[in-house]
């Protein structure tokens, strides 16, 4: 029954040591059940963390206890919002039934509508600026081009000033015509050569400093999408984790993993998104300041000097486009960029897409 249940599920001995992990508790712990079971709870949060307050209540009163809104946090485990329920165990001395629910992950899906949302709003604004920017833009230059014929030495460097600038917007219009609304062809694509790819495009220019460690399962499937642009998401994640990262003892970490119970309920729908297949670019610099974390996939978000804060936004809509969720957890010396992408669509018996 328990390894049944949608909610993370685990059961700990008088000593606190996992005696039981389901599917959901394997997702929400990232460890398999027998990992978990080779570690008591002890090793993955601090003494002083409120659950074992709990805990000692459930057998000093042998009956149920429930606490919420506790964060569940340490160098392995970072989880917030979390409601948690003890119940005893009578088979099992000292034993503890715990089931969890956890508030960041409804958090993240509230963030990911937002991002979805964000890029919405980008790619009405770069259908605007591509129709009634460019072609003034083009009228400015070429009268800045007339008045540079006949223009003094000091009027002549202004205009040239006039045209860099116009070449400027219109750069960065362009760039933001990337977030116009165009359906996309997506297929099945093997994520571990995309993930080499990007990785000898970074060890070759931007990243040739830093180490770049991977951590993949060789039994994942394919993803289903599109492989320019899951290139382009990724390349743009590493980038971002190599200029963030100290030069002498950067390294950034890609990795990737299958969880078998990620599935997302779509909004005003009976639909559930199976999302199983997780891919991960962790850096360890400083991290992302919490003043933008909130924000962080919205147009002109930054903290690079100069930055147009286009990267990010850009990335969010790209996921979405592959039908998947991107999620951002950063704390001082870790920071994790996760992707959780879909598989391909079962076949029917005459071949055609299920």
């Amino acid at each position: 029954m328990l390894a049944a249940l949608p909610l993370p599920a685990v059961v700990l001995d008088a000593e606190d040591r996992f005696r039981f992990a389901n599917p959901a508790a394997e997702i929400f712990f990232q460890l398999s059940a027998g990992s978990l079971r080779a570690h008591s709870l002890r090793d993955l949060l601090p003494p002083d963390n409120r659950v074992f307050g709990l805990l000692a209540q459930v057998r000093a009163h042998d009956a149920p206890v429930a606490d919420h809104d506790l964060a569940l946090e340490s160098p392995r485990l970072h989880r917030t919002g979390v409601s948690v329920q003890g119940a005893p165990l009578p088979e099992l001395p000292g034993g503890v039934v715990v089931t969890l629910q956890d508030g960041s992950t409804a958090q993240m899906l509230d963030r990911q509508l937002n991002f979805r949302g964000a890029a919405r709003g980008a790619s009405a604004m770069a259908e605007m600026l591509a129709h009634e920017v460019k072609n003034p833009l083009s009228g400015i230059r070429g009268a800045a081009q007339l008045l540079e014929q006949g223009a003094s030495e000091g009027d002549r460097e202004l205009c040239q000033l006039i045209q860099d600038e116009v070449d400027r917007i219109r750069k960065l219009v362009e760039r933001m015509d990337m977030f116009s609304d165009r359906p996309i062809d997506r297929g099945e694509v093997n994520i571990h050569e995309v993930l080499d790819h990007v990785r000898r495009i970074a060890l070759s220019g931007f990243a040739a400093h830093l180490r770049i460690v991977q951590d993949y399962d060789p039994s994942l499937p394919p993803v289903w999408g599109n492989r320019d642009q899951l290139v382009q998401v990724l390349l743009n994640l590493v980038k971002n984790a190599a200029e963030a990262v100290d030069p002498r003892e950067g390294e950034i970490l890609l990795s990737t993993s299958y969880h078998h119970g990620v599935r997302i309920a779509v909004p005003g729908s009976l639909e559930r998104v199976h999302l199983p297949l997780q891919v991960v670019v962790r850096d360890n610099g400083p991290g992302i300041p919490e003043a933008i974390r909130a924000t962080l996939f919205e147009p002109f978000v930054t903290t690079k000097r100069g930055g147009q804060g286009l990267g990010l936004a850009l990335v969010a809509k790209l996921v979405a486009d592959q039908g998947g969720l991107i999620e951002c957890d950063s704390r001082p010396g870790r920071t994790i960029f996760r992707l959780s992408l879909p598989q391909p669509p079962r076949r029917a018996d005459n071949g055609a897409a299920a």
